[in-house]
């Protein structure tokens, strides 16, 4: 399969493992929307990728606000591919962490992508897919609400690939800890000392690379005979401790 004059639309397409997943798709001959909460940085982003000759449309999503989902969808045509990037991360127990945290993690991890999926899968192109975004690395006693959010949208690609077969496939790509923007709120020692640490956990001895990750969607967007998956893209580190 091949994503020339295909329709790919990245949910947090304008940073980290969404802005490169929406690059490669361009370079591929896609026609790439990304979306984000902030229109200077979407709009920044779309120059960016504009003067690197990729025509990528855009439009602001905040994936947190069920109105700002339906209109979104109700907006754009038929596509063919979604990558979904919504979620977030927590640190703390079932116990330690307070309860409005852990409700906060499992609602912006599953119940965020189940809107958005409801509201794409009217709007998906025949032999289309849908992918969306886990975790690994995390334990249930020190990331109670990730972990919780991170399993259930491995049970949800399940029941949403067998319920969108055979027009369209569904799955989910689960990294574990890696640099990327998203942690633009810690200060370069805490970064480097997070990522020690991950290195240490990880059998290949290292934390991924961004395009490690990225390239996982785009496989997953290419290989048309794989649904109702996680693809784990951890260095292993589920398989240790």
């Amino acid at each position: 399969m091949t994503l020339a004059q295909k329709t790919v639309v990245v949910i947090g397409g304008t940073s980290g493992f969404g802005k490169a997943t929406a690059l490669s798709a361009a370079e591929l001959g896609a026609k790439v929307t990304i979306t984000g909460r902030d229109r200077a940085k979407l709009d920044a982003v779309i120059a960016e990728m504009g003067a690197a000759g990729h025509a990528v449309s855009g439009a602001v999503l905040d994936a947190a606000d069920p109105a700002s989902i339906s209109s979104f969808f109700d907006q754009i045509a038929q596509f063919d591919h979604l990558v979904s990037m919504a979620g977030g991360f927590m640190g703390g127990g079932f116990l330690s962490a307070d309860y409005e945290t852990i409700h906060h993690a499992v609602e912006e991890k599953l119940f965020a992508n189940l809107r958005i999926a409801r509201a794409a899968a009217p709007k998906i192109a025949q032999g289309g897919s849908m992918t969306f975004t886990a975790g690994s690395g995390g334990r249930p006693q020190g990331a109670s609400g990730a972990i919780v959010g991170n399993e259930s949208i491995s049970t949800m690609v399940r029941g949403l690939a067998v319920e969108l077969a055979p027009k369209a496939r569904v799955n989910a790509v689960s990294p574990t800890w890696t640099v990327t923007p998203l942690w633009r709120g810690m200060s370069e020692a805490e970064v480097a000392q997070t990522k020690q640490h991950f290195s240490d956990l990880i059998p290949l001895g290292r934390t991924a690379e961004i395009a490690e990750v990225s390239s996982a969607y785009l496989f997953l967007m290419q290989n048309g005979f794989i649904t109702g998956q996680t693809l784990a893209v951890d260095g292993g580190v589920d398989l240790v401790g």
